[in-house]
């Protein structure tokens, strides 16, 4: 069991290091279109802060889409930020480091980049100033696309002159929101700071549970060993064994384990509203599709002959069968670690999302703070709905979890089972 800790610890920095820095650059499609400002004043760009208000309205689709998406800082409070390292890549000027605060929250521009939407966006004209140079503020103008949807073109504002914005830089071609662009990303935003956090945390939680067993060998547990081993003897005994099977579970027991305390400790500090809580990880379709990938990549780099051949060509069924199941076995492969990545995603959002808007009912039945009555029901309405959902929350936050690792296990179980049938064949004659 010591070993296994051993394993789990090693597979949580690689998971949390490795694909930490690559999801920088992926933030999700929600908060470009609805990404609330950070505080940017100017001619140009007026006034808004980071909850969503603008010339003095509430925004309540901003305000939660603002709140769910990735940025390169944690806001606080209005005007106050926590600020993380910015890491960014140009092929035709090279590396700008530093920190969030450099933008001073999107009042200045830097080698180029600035600050937009509490994230990084690079300004495509190459006249723009080099060096640190003052803007304005960075503005948006609506744009028809060609199937007749409207979306955001931002553009920094110096010295009177609109400059347009890249967007962000993202790996996925732009299928979670952003483009493939001229600059690379790999700051530490909110997503991939709680990430690692999680990761460390769990370090640290495994350490000491490995020196429990290493103190009282031939003892009942203790401490926090007595605590983390009923979590570890029942992934064992109701998820790895049952779906893996007795010949194989022990090979696969560490990286179960790992995806289940990774994603709950995720989901946990997604709960937490204020730093180092807040970030909104497994909500992040960036994050599950690579947790997916993980799954996807272990579970076929591990299938067995008879495994391949159920996918291929599906032994004891008409010839005609295969040629209609073959595709769909295919189409499966996809279609399994899809459905992980979409199931997690859309149950950590929305609980978020359900959360944010409970609370924002207090700003709209308030009318902006003109009617106190107003507030105060809201503040009442949404008070214990929210405390509700909580509790609701933090259900999901283990069943997600649970459910994810199961799924893993036995995709995995499926993977290595052997069928053998040709020793029953021949046992038959």
């Amino acid at each position: 069991m010591k070993v296994e800790f051993k394993k789990l610890s090693i597979l949580v920095f690689a998971l949390a290091f490795s694909w930490g820095m690559l999801l920088a650059q992926a933030h999700g499609q929600a908060q470009e279109e609805h990404g609330v400002e950070t505080e940017q004043q100017g001619e140009h760009g007026g006034e808004a802060g980071h909850g969503g208000h603008e010339d003095g309205k509430y925004d309540p689709v901003g305000t939660v889409m603002g709140h769910i998406a990735d940025a390169n800082e944690f806001h606080v409070w209005k005007g106050v930020h926590l600020p993380l390292p910015v890491i960014l890549y140009a092929p035709e000027h090279g590396w700008t480091t530093g920190l969030s605060s450099m933008f001073q929250h999107g009042h200045v521009a830097v080698d180029g980049y600035v600050l937009n939407h509490g994230r990084v966006n690079r300004v495509a004209d190459p006249a723009f100033p080099k060096g640190e140079a003052h803007i304005d503020g960075v503005v948006a103008h609506k744009v028809e696309e060609a199937d007749g949807k409207e979306k955001d073109v931002y553009y920094a504002v110096h010295e009177g002159q609109e400059y347009l914005l890249d967007p962000p830089s993202t790996v996925d071609g732009g299928f979670l929101g952003g483009r493939i662009t001229s600059f690379y990303d790999f700051s530490i935003t909110k997503n991939v700071f709680t990430m690692l956090l999680a990761g460390l945390l769990l370090i640290l939680l495994f350490s000491a549970v490995a020196r429990g067993y290493r103190k009282n060998i031939h003892k009942a547990p203790s401490g926090i060993q007595s605590f983390m081993e009923v979590f570890f003897v029942f992934i064992r005994d109701e998820v790895t064994k049952p779906m893996i099977g007795e010949k194989h579970y022990e090979r696969f027991q560490p990286f179960i384990m790992t995806l289940f305390f990774f994603i709950l400790f995720c989901n946990l500090m997604g709960l937490i509203p204020f730093f180092p809580g807040s970030a909104n990880v497994t909500g992040n379709l960036a994050v599950t599709m690579t947790l997916a990938v993980i799954t996807f990549l272990v579970v076929n780099f591990n299938g067995k002959r008879d495994y391949w051949e159920h996918v291929f060509w599906m032994p004891g069924i008409p010839a005609w069968v295969k040629i209609i199941l073959t595709p769909v076995e295919i189409l499966s492969l996809f279609i399994k670690p899809f459905s992980l990545m979409i199931r997690l995603f859309a149950n950590i959002s929305a609980g978020h999302i359900i959360i944010l808007s409970l609370i924002g009912l207090v700003f709209l039945f308030g009318n902006n703070g003109q009617s106190v009555g107003g507030a105060a029901g809201g503040a009442v309405i949404g008070g214990l709905f929210t405390a509700f959902m909580n509790l609701i929350e933090l259900l999901v936050a283990f069943l997600q979890a649970f459910i994810f690792a199961i799924l893993t296990a036995s995709y995995i179980g499926a993977a290595v089972e052997e069928h053998h049938h040709d020793e029953a064949h021949g046992e038959a004659h």
